[in-house]
């Protein structure tokens, strides 16, 4: 397994959790310069992070909480924002607090300078990775890449099908695929929709004559758009009531491959509690150059190309 992984895929791990149960194993961590991972259980008023080793007390002094931390150009609530939550470090020493309690001095820091340079430096545009969403804003996602590195998911990205907000989409904390976008200055952006299927792949899921499922995506004067699948939408004749967002039964007219179309029916729609799923992935390899979403014959040409 990679050492490389997101801010929690570590922490219940066998290796991890032996380690933090014997002294003589993090001793060997500390030559080693393991990266291992805990829960942060205090923020102090110094803003350094108290972290929870099992068998003794480890502390991540402010300046080591973060890449940029040090330098000014990241703010302290990335560092405040882990408390309760698991912190990946590098033990770089051991000592001894005013009461004669041994403590580890950790840094997170170097752990993630060690993930930028051994792996995120490595990556490339269309190079496919795991990540975790750390938090949602009305413009995208932050997924953490590895170490607690996080890189934006901006919303067009998402799905092929739009969306009002992530939340649509994705929880925080839940774990996904996403491929690397681009790299600009060091500043990774990420997409998403590239994975879910093309349009062939997700109509195969559909036959003409089915009364499905669908959410209400927007409702314009010739006919409202619903989605079918997050990188599927069906057109259906416009019809009182019918507000974006709502959930729908539509029946399936005609499926129509060369227009890239699916004629639907709304039978019914009621208000709609979005619950997001685990997404499901149509990409299974670790890089792709190029991604058709529009079928073969199709005077549409919809594609991604990775540079």
């Amino acid at each position: 397994m990679s050492e490389y992984l997101p801010e929690g895929k570590l922490i219940l791990t066998q290796d991890n959790i032996n380690t933090l149960h014997s002294f003589s194993l993090l001793s060997d961590a500390k030559k080693e310069g393991k990266i291992l991972e805990a829960r942060a259980c205090v923020c102090d008023a110094e803003h350094n992070l108290i972290v929870d080793l099992g068998i003794m007390k480890g502390i991540i002094p402010r300046e080591e909480g973060a890449i940029g931390i040090r330098e000014g150009t990241v703010r302290d609530i990335a560092v405040i924002s882990r408390v309760n939550r698991p912190v990946c470090f590098i033990i770089t020493d051991f000592a001894v607090d005013e009461n004669g309690e041994r403590f580890a001095v950790l840094s997170r820091e170097k752990a993630q300078q060690r993930c930028m340079k051994n792996y995120i430096s490595h990556l490339v545009c269309g190079d496919v990775i795991d990540a975790r969403i750390t938090h949602l804003e009305n413009f995208g996602a932050f997924a953490d890449i590895g170490c607690g590195i996080v890189a934006l998911m901006p919303i067009d990205t998402i799905s092929v099908s739009r969306i009002e907000h992530p939340r649509e989409r994705f929880t925080v904390g839940m774990d996904i695929r996403a491929v690397i976008k681009s790299i600009e200055n060091g500043r990774i952006s990420l997409s998403h929709k590239e994975l879910l299927g093309t349009w062939k792949e997700n109509a195969n899921s559909f036959c003409a004559g089915e009364t499905v499922a669908g959410i209400v995506r927007s409702v314009e004067n010739y006919g409202a758009f619903v989605e079918l699948a997050p990188n599927l939408a069906g057109l259906a004749e416009s019809k009182d009531g019918v507000k974006a967002g709502q959930q729908a039964s539509v029946y399936i007219k005609s499926i129509i491959p060369e227009k890239m179309k699916i004629k639907i029916i709304i039978i019914d729609t009621f208000d709609y509690k979005y619950n997001p799923q685990k997404p499901k992935y149509y990409c299974n390899g670790n890089h792709i150059d190029r991604f058709l979403y529009s079928p073969e014959g199709c005077s549409k040409l919809v594609e991604t190309v990775f540079n």
